[in-house]
């Protein structure tokens, strides 16, 4: 049985909650194969991060070159990508292949600890040569406020931020409302014009790593098993499956023995 491979291009955890190790079992729950290519090393466990270190560029274009020729990549995810010469190594990839999907997860901090998993000075490559190749870029308020420099606060500022994020050359963006206040947590999805809120009742939950990852993978994983029709209707249906795993997974995260929880689709 033949099934589809997805490609991240993102971070290495070693604890196992969040980049690469998150993002190919929520490719497995949406019965995609994932495929990985490591552009930052990191010092972490569910505790916390300690050091990351990007990976050198020539061999995260090595990387990608291997995994694209040997198999049969349908949808690309990109998560924290480390330097600038990295994003626009990814971008540049990307722009050999602009019938890929891609869904863009614009990782900036780790969830706790020290460091950095993208570079200051990478940010404006990130709006500039990536976020354009993005079918779909997925971030969180904080990021969503350091991409587009304002503030997002409320639901209204989220809308705003994503039409942003749109007008900055993403097909499509998602902005979460995790970070936001109130008693539903409100996502907005803008598709070109088109603004939807997705909404869901706002849980108290233990602290979490990875979340993040998992969701945008989710995404990127039934992109790739779920090829019928127009891509603006199978990203909307994509996003909406991957919300209902996800809030799934949230009210039964998993206790590996370290201070924060983490997701299993």
């Amino acid at each position: 049985m033949r099934r589809p491979s997805v490609l991240t291009i993102a971070g290495l955890d070693p604890g196992g909650g969040a980049g690469i190790l998150a993002d190919l079992r929520a490719f497995a729950a949406a019965e995609a194969f994932g495929c990985a290519v490591a552009a930052a090393l990191t010092v972490q466990s569910t505790s916390g991060m300690l050091e990351s270190h990007s990976v050198d560029t020539r061999l995260v274009r090595r990387q990608l070159d291997a995994v694209f020729l040997g198999q049969g990549v349908t949808v690309v995810k990109t998560g924290a990508l480390g330097s600038l010469d990295n994003v626009r190594a990814v971008a540049t990839w990307l722009g050999k292949h602009p019938r890929l999907p891609v869904v863009v997860d614009p990782v900036l901090l780790p969830t706790a600890g020290k460091g950095r998993l993208l570079a200051r000075e990478a940010l404006g490559a990130l709006r500039a040569e990536l976020l354009p190749r993005a079918t779909l870029v997925t971030a969180n308020a904080p990021e969503a406020e350091a991409i587009v420099e304002r503030r997002v606060r409320s639901a209204k500022d989220a809308c705003d931020a994503a039409l942003l994020l749109v007008e900055m050359g993403a097909g499509a963006a998602l902005v979460k409302g995790g970070h936001l206040r109130g008693q539903e947590a409100i996502d907005v999805l803008a598709i070109g014009e088109c603004v939807i809120e997705l909404r869901s009742r706002r849980r108290a939950l233990p602290p979490l790593h990875g979340g993040g990852c998992v969701l945008a993978s989710l995404v990127a994983g039934r992109l790739a098993v779920d090829d019928r029709g127009p891509l603006e209707a199978r990203l909307l249906r994509a996003v909406r499956w991957a919300r209902r795993v996800h809030q799934k997974a949230l009210r039964s995260p998993l206790d590996v023995g370290g201070a924060r929880r983490v997701l299993a689709p």
